[in-house]
């Protein structure tokens, strides 16, 4: 799993793969976000795998859910305003792009027992492939790319 904070938010990994099928949303800003973003990535990569023949395994379809949902979940809860979501899937991975207003790029935190909460970011690079959070001219980019296969490195 590769992370860091700049360059071209793994854009060279979809351009050396053809993008399939992308989708973008415009989420609203309160608590119904969430459960309306895991539910747009669940349709979203039914519809790569019935309408586009993209072989996604139920691994991939549950961790997409779960990464769309930590990375929306602190957008909605660290940032003002609406949250943008675009959905992106080549023949090998799904790649979940995140932008909400606030610039602050957020770091994993060092592991903690202890700690009640605030595991999100630790998760989502537990699980991705690669992760790229760059500042934006407004806000952040964060973008998560996840292998279709069942066997992955991640």
């Amino acid at each position: 799993m590769g992370s860091h904070t700049g360059g071209d938010g793994g854009t060279e990994q979809a351009k050396a793969e053809e993008v399939v099928l992308r989708a973008g949303y415009a989420l609203e800003a309160d608590d119904s976000c969430i459960a309306d973003a895991r539910h747009h990535a669940a349709a979203f990569l039914d519809q790569a795998r019935a309408g586009h023949h993209v072989p996604v395994s139920s691994r991939a379809r549950d961790l997409t859910q779960l990464v769309v949902s930590e990375l929306v979940t602190n957008a909605h809860k660290y940032a003002p305003g609406p949250v943008l979501m675009e959905l992106r899937v080549t023949a090998r991975a799904v790649e979940i792009v995140v932008w909400d207003s606030e610039p602050t790029v957020p770091a994993a935190r060092a592991a903690d027992p202890g700690r009640i909460g605030q595991h999100g970011l630790e998760i989502v690079e537990a699980v991705t492939e690669s992760l790229f959070i760059e500042q934006e001219p407004a806000g952040k980019r964060t973008t998560a790319r996840i292998t279709l296969s069942e066997h992955s490195a991640a």
